[in-house]
């Protein structure tokens, strides 16, 4: 039976979801029914979806409905239609993350995350789709992954960007409302950047991974991908706290309050100026102007910064190998490593076997000055700003180990390793939509201090505010 749920949902942000929702225009069941119905119709047509949820999700959406008749408003996420990277565990159903080898692995429990979303009354829809194990160590193709290669919703033939590609595609096409994903070094920022979606990698810490496949103990985060900034504030809000069964939970807390921060002319923002002007992709770059001088008219001090100089590349693909060798080791020994669908994956994990140890703990060293190093960035500005990729998707064909472009190199490296290094220090990161280049989107990324989270969506929501970049979706059908 048809809902009478109009179109225009889909790309509405939660907060007009909610009170529509609130207004009785529709009851949650039937907004979860027109959910269902579109990601179970395209879902598959992107190799966005790895299961749908439909009878759980019906049965949770009339407990909402029970709810909101009854007046019983559980908070902004009541009746709100998501999707959970295939990483996180739920009870009873397959968790395959994204790999052959765990194509029938199902767990009795669900991730913590999960749970705490059922609690506020969103409605889990789906499962979506991901790269195999999450990209570890390493992966060559788009192809990596058991549901085929994330289609681009802006062009089929495009990456989604991986390894959180079924939450970014499923977000950006209107399959969701808002959906969870991971990253351990590049896993939301990249999908986020690729597929035109705002999205928030948190502090390391803040967000319990209890339920989810680990895959770097010391790097792996959980965070939100959504149509706004305000929605990621919502999101997180909801999924942030201290967790006894995450060993690598900071303990702390998140109440989305952007209005409580700072004055915006107070605050000192730290850019590259070679990231916009030499490396970022050239027919995007009038965007990226635009984008530049709108922050400078919220008053905003823009200052001139440079990256801490350390080999992030390399000490970031040791701690990965080192750990995530350690944690597959089970997998390579009993052979089924080769039912991977990517060789240099596989090659990677039966290396990663061999790393010695004083590689691992030298990198680990460095990684604490690292930290250090960014501590002391952070004393004099409050904000990095660096475009999130500096490329637009890729084609879905072409190899991931090769240079994205042919361009010639820029006169200095600027911030292009912002996003390994923001993930050895743990940083926060927020990817707004903020430029096309030849009708493909592309984004620009705020990196705060640890726990700094309302500080970078204070300052995202103010952009957004201001411009039309994330209310912009692709033609889906």
């Amino acid at each position: 039976m048809a809902t009478k749920v109009p179109d225009d949902v889909f790309f509405a942000t939660i907060g007009e979801l909610n009170k529509r929702l609130k207004a009785r225009e529709f009851s949650a069941l039937e907004l979860a029914n027109a959910y269902l119905d579109r990601l179970e119709r395209f879902g598959p047509g992107y190799n966005a979806l790895a299961l749908s949820l439909r009878d759980q999700a019906r049965r949770a959406a009339r407990d909402a409905d029970d709810d909101i008749k009854r007046q019983r408003f559980r908070g902004p996420l009541q009746g709100i239609p998501f999707g959970a990277k295939d990483l996180l565990s739920y009870a009873n159903q397959p968790t395959t993350w994204g790999a052959k080898p765990y194509a029938g692995q199902v767990f009795d429990y669900s991730a913590t995350v999960l749970n705490k979303l059922a609690k506020t009354g969103a409605i889990l829809v789906g499962k979506l789709a991901m790269v195999e194990l999450a990209g570890g160590p390493s992966y060559r193709y788009a192809s990596a992954s058991m549901t085929g290669p994330g289609r681009n919703p802006w062009d089929r033939e495009r990456w989604s960007g991986g390894s959180s590609s079924g939450s970014g595609i499923a977000v950006s096409a209107g399959l969701v409302t808002f959906a969870l994903g991971s990253e351990t070094s590049g896993s939301i920022v990249t999908p986020s950047s690729f597929c035109g979606v705002t999205g928030l990698r948190p502090t390391y810490g803040l967000v319990s991974r209890h339920g989810a496949m680990a895959l770097s103990w010391t790097l792996d985060k959980i965070g939100p991908m959504c149509r706004s900034a305000e929605d990621c504030g919502l999101v997180l809000q909801a999924i942030a706290g201290a967790d006894a069964d995450d060993p690598g939970s900071a303990g702390k807390s998140f109440y989305y309050s952007p209005n409580y921060v700072r004055d915006l002319k107070t605050l000192k923002v730290g850019f590259a100026p070679v990231d916009f002007d030499e490396a970022v992709d050239p027919a995007a770059r009038a965007d990226y102007a635009k984008a530049m001088e709108l922050l400078r008219s919220l008053g905003v001090q823009m200052v001139e910064t440079k990256l801490p100089d350390f080999p992030y590349g390399a000490m970031i693909n040791t701690i990965i190998a080192a750990e995530a060798g350690s944690i597959f080791e089970p997998l390579v020994q009993s052979g089924k490593v080769d039912e991977l669908a990517d060789q240099k994956q596989i090659a990677g994990l039966k290396a990663s076997l061999e790393i010695p140890a004083k590689d691992y703990l030298r990198a680990m060293r460095i990684r604490g000055l690292v930290q250090k190093a960014f501590r002391e960035l952070f004393a004099s500005v409050d904000v990095l700003l660096a475009p999130s990729r500096m490329t637009p998707a890729i084609p879905i064909t072409q190899p991931l180990d090769r240079p994205l472009t042919d361009r010639p190199a820029p006169s200095s490296p600027g911030f292009s390793a912002l996003i390994p290094a923001g993930n050895l220090a743990g940083l926060p990161a927020l990817s707004l939509p903020c430029a096309f280049s030849n009708g493909l989107p592309m984004a620009m990324q705020l990196v705060g201090p640890p726990f700094s989270e309302n500080l970078l969506l204070m300052l995202g929501k103010a952009f957004q505010d201001r411009t039309d970049w994330h209310k912009r979706h692709p033609q889906v059908g």
